[in-house]
């Protein structure tokens, strides 16, 4: 069992974020595994926390990934943020990911928390999938 996959993974929902028409129209490439610095884009999107943790199931030694990907929005509605947000579940929902690392067996959408931020210029939705990707190869 590793947690090599973990870098496997994140690399490819980048990858398939970014080449995303849907996830494109919407976020223009805006899509970062840090909070960008500096001129922020007004809408952009983070490949952000997880949470790993070992199962076993039919398969083998498998790795359950809960993953959460942030689309914030400095607009004062939550309506481009929720348009992007769709996108992304769109293009992740059941995806067939290539790892270098491990084999994603599956990727579903688990939930989503819509919320302004503290000083109310700010719109964020946290999307939470989870991924079980298999290493018993």
């Amino acid at each position: 069992m590793s947690y090599a996959s973990s870098a496997a993974l994140q690399g490819a929902i980048y990858t398939a974020l970014q080449g995303d028409a849907g996830v494109a129209a919407h976020l223009a490439g805006a899509i970062y595994d840090a909070a960008p610095v500096g001129a922020v884009p007004e809408l952009y999107a983070v490949v952000g926390d997880e949470e790993a943790r070992s199962a076993r199931d039919a398969s083998g030694f498998v790795l359950r990934y809960t993953l959460t990907i942030s689309v914030l929005a400095e607009a004062a509605g939550f309506s481009a943020a929720k348009a992007a947000a769709g996108a992304i579940c769109a293009a992740l929902e059941g995806a067939d990911l290539a790892l270098s690392s491990g084999t994603l067996i599956d990727l579903t959408f688990q939930r989503a928390k819509a919320q302004r931020h503290t000083d109310g210029t700010q719109r964020r939705i946290d999307l939470r999938f989870l991924a079980r990707v298999d290493h018993s190869e």
